[in-house]
């Protein structure tokens, strides 16, 4: 009782799934990522054993098509099921069974998958699909911003099929997932994105909303908008650290959760423009 997408980066290496449903914490049922091998998700009276399944048989360099053929030949239950898979290369599948409630459909192609049920008609998987291939734009060939330009493509296309009509019984919840080799937090794992509204009268919107605090936080500093950190803005910034109590920018960043952006002897200029909101100096 969901519409999702699953999809790959330009470079392949991010994968990602976007959900959203009249469902309590859909995102702790439908999506399943790994980077380097692929995404799934599963809907309608979803099999959860799909998630594990599926990105073991993807591990071993199944396609996606054959991996969703798979999933769904060994299951009794699967006019009831609905599923896209997404693997490391190629392009993805998608799985509607006859039993879903209407209406219900799916669409795939190099890279991606979407799918969904109980949708307001056919209108919502051909918006999402339209805003997914148009948003390739803003892919480029920097591999460390793969994953976040994949979250942005992938919530795209959850909003274009959430203004189509979504769906049908209304809206509760909304998440997405993005996975890249060491893309987590500092480094340390490959979740490089995991964002959940659990209940909200205005899931995806919200979504969206907390993909741009991920992106102050979590984000990379663009290196040719890097500030070095001497003369006048140097003194400014020993200055405004004073103010807030703090001998250096690692440790005020720190406690502002900032501090995947700091880069020795430069400043980003989004941390400089907290500080300063921090800190107002009368004129």
């Amino acid at each position: 009782m969901t519409f999702s997408i699953v999809g790959r980066s330009a470079d392949g290496a991010a994968v990602g799934v976007a959900v959203a449903s009249k469902f309590l914490a859909v995102g702790a049922a439908v999506p399943a990522v790994e980077a380097e091998v692929g995404a799934v998700a599963t809907q309608s009276f979803a099999n959860l054993a799909y998630r594990v399944q599926g990105l073991a048989m993807l591990r071993t360099g199944t396609g996606a098509a054959d991996a969703l053929a798979g999933l769904v030949a060994a299951d009794p239950a699967r006019p009831t099921r609905q599923a896209g898979v997404v693997g490391r290369s190629g392009p993805g599948a998608t799985f509607t069974g006859d039993g879903c409630f209407p209406w219900a459909g799916g669409v795939a192609g190099d890279g991606y998958a979407i799918q969904g049920n109980i949708l307001t008609g056919p209108e919502v998987v051909a918006a999402m699909e339209r805003a997914w291939i148009e948003s390739a734009v803003l892919e480029g060939v920097d591999g460390a911003a793969s994953g976040r330009v994949l979250a942005r493509r992938l919530h795209a296309a959850l909003a274009a099929g959430d203004a189509a009509g979504g769906d049908s019984r209304g809206r509760q919840s909304a998440a997405i997932v993005v996975a890249r080799r060491g893309g987590g937090y500092g480094g340390g794992s490959d979740v490089e994105v995991d964002l959940r509204v659990d209940d909200d009268p205005d899931p995806v919107t919200r979504l969206g909303g907390l993909i741009e605090l991920w992106e102050l936080y979590f984000g990379k500093p663009d290196p040719a908008a890097l500030l070095k950190l001497d003369g006048e803005l140097a003194v400014e910034v020993d200055r405004r650290l004073a103010a807030v109590g703090h001998r250096d920018l690692a440790g005020w960043a720190g406690v502002e959760n900032l501090e995947e952006r700091l880069v020795d002897g430069h400043i980003d200029p989004l941390v400089l423009a907290k500080l300063r909101e921090a800190t107002p100096e009368r004129g």
